[in-house]
Formats: structure tokens, C-alpha cells, sequence
């Protein structure tokens, strides 16, 4: 008999190879950089993927079949998921902090401009306008997929969710070939590290709330949620709002303001 509303959890070993992967992708990334192979970051990903899927098995079956998410686990969740998403602005805020504190001031040696003196700036009226069009399109489409359930309706939750999959790979592509076509690079002084590193990160984000609807899809279509019990969508909702407003802040500035000639 449970006599607590909090949900004690088996030993796992979960957390233990999640921190190994990610120990492996360090050293073998920092092994990269010296000549090495990149073996070890392979390995460190495979590690990191296989993990998440076992961990998050375990919670599905710990929530939706074995009962064990009462009211105040589901409290807990959200307030865990709220607190990951304000760090993860911090993580952000500090690299608008760079970025302002280099464009708003620019030094000498660069041209006392911003973009730098022989740095050619992107357009933002071109890709970077369709990618925020694109963002805010799934945004929409994962509200839908939210109220969908709300309302009972199996089919608007995974057309939305399916929705939102392919208005993220679509953004994911439109910022490779921004990439590729763009007239300067990482190494070109601070615009390229700021630019690249925001939007790098970003698109990194993408992709794992990508991976978060994904998970979120597979578990619509086989009525893992209902009504009553849907924190792993909802939290997937909050995350990718999220990915949506940091990119409306770097359009604004990072490409916008900072194109026209901070």
C-alpha cells in the first residue's frame, strides 16, 4: 500500500550511463579538436540516445501503466519542466549578453561598426523571415495538437503533432542551406562567433524538441494520453513555445537589427 502521494522510484541505472555518454562525448569531442577520430563522440551519442529511450520508457510505463503519477507527481513534473526551461533561457541571455555588449560598442579593431568592417550580414527579410514564419506555424499547429486533446479528439492531436514534425525539419533544412550560403563564418572575428553559436545552439534545440514531439507522436498515435493525463505533451508544447520565442528575439536583433547596421 502507497502511503505517500510522491512516487519513490526504483533503482536505476539510467542516470549512471547518461552521465558516461556524456562523459565520452566530451573527451572524444576534445579529442576531435587535437586530430583524433571522432569515435568516442560517436559512442558517446549512441550511449546518450539509447539512454533517453529507456529512461523515457520507463517513465511512460511508470505514469501510464503502472498508475504511479498521482496529482503531485504530475505537480512536480510540471514544476521541474517550468524550472529546465528558465535555465535554458539563462543559457541563452548569455549569449545575447555577448552579443550586445560587442554590438551595442563596437571596438576599434572592428571598424568601430556593427557588422564589422569586411563582414557581410545576412538578409533578414529571406530565409531567416520564411524560418520565423515556419516557427510560428508550429506553434500553431502544437496548440492545435494540445486543445485536441483537451477536447477528445485523437486525430487533431496526431495531424498537429505530425504537423509541427514537418514544420520543424523544414526549419532545420532552411537553416543549413542559410549556413552554407552565408559570406562568413565562425572564425570570422566576434560577429561570427556570436551569430553562430546563438543560432547553432538554437538549431540544436530544434532538434531535440523535434525528438521531444517525436516521442510525443509515437504515443498519440498508440493512445498513450488522455484528457486527464498528458504531462509529456505538454511539457513538449512548453519547450517548443520556448525554441519559438528565442528565435523571435535572434530574427529581431541578431538579424534584423544587427543587419541593418547597429
Amino acid at each position: 500500500m502507497q502511503r505517500t502521494p510522491f512516487h519513490l522510484v526504483e533503482f536505476s541505472p539510467w542516470p549512471l550511463t547518461a552521465c558516461l555518454g556524456a562523459l565520452f562525448m566530451t573527451i572524444g569531442t576534445a579529442s576531435w579538436m587535437h586530430g583524433f577520430r571522432p569515435t568516442l563522440v560517436l559512442v558517446g551519442l549512441l550511449v546518450v540516445a539509447l539512454t533517453a529511450v529507456a529512461w523515457w520508457r520507463d517513465v511512460v510505463r511508470e505514469g501510464q501503466l503502472q498508475g504511479h503519477h498521482t496529482a503531485k507527481v504530475v505537480t512536480g513534473l510540471r514544476q521541474g519542466m517550468v524550472l529546465f526551461i528558465l535555465s535554458e533561457a539563462c543559457f541563452f541571455a548569455a549569449f545575447f549578453w555577448g552579443f550586445f555588449h560587442s554590438a551595442m560598442s563596437p571596438a576599434v579593431e572592428l571598424g568601430s561598426s556593427w557588422p564589422p568592417v569586411g563582414v557581410v550580414g545576412l538578409d533578414a527579410f529571406s530565409v531567416p523571415l520564411l524560418n520565423t514564419i515556419v516557427l510560428l506555424s508550429s506553434a500553431v499547429s502544437v496548440t492545435w495538437a494540445h486543445h485536441s486533446l483537451l477536447a477528445q479528439d485523437k486525430n487533431g492531436v496526431v495531424w498537429g503533432l505530425g504537423l509541427t514534425l514537418l514544420l520543424g525539419a523544414y526549419f532545420t533544412y532552411l537553416q543549413s542551406v542559410e549556413y552554407l550560403g552565408s559570406f562568413f563564418t565562425i572564425s570570422d572575428g566576434v560577429y561570427g562567433s556570436c551569430f553562430y553559436v546563438a543560432t547553432g545552439f538554437h538549431g540544436m534545440h530544434v532538434l531535440l524538441g523535434s525528438a521531444f514531439i517525436f516521442v510525443c507522436f509515437v504515443r498519440a498515435i498508440y493512445d498513450g494520453f488522455s484528457d486527464a493525463h498528458h504531462v509529456g505533451l505538454e511539457s513538449a508544447a512548453w519547450y517548443w513555445h520556448f525554441v519559438d520565442v528565442v528565435w523571435l528575439f535572434l530574427f529581431s536583433f541578431v538579424y534584423w537589427w544587427a543587419g541593418s547596421g547597429a
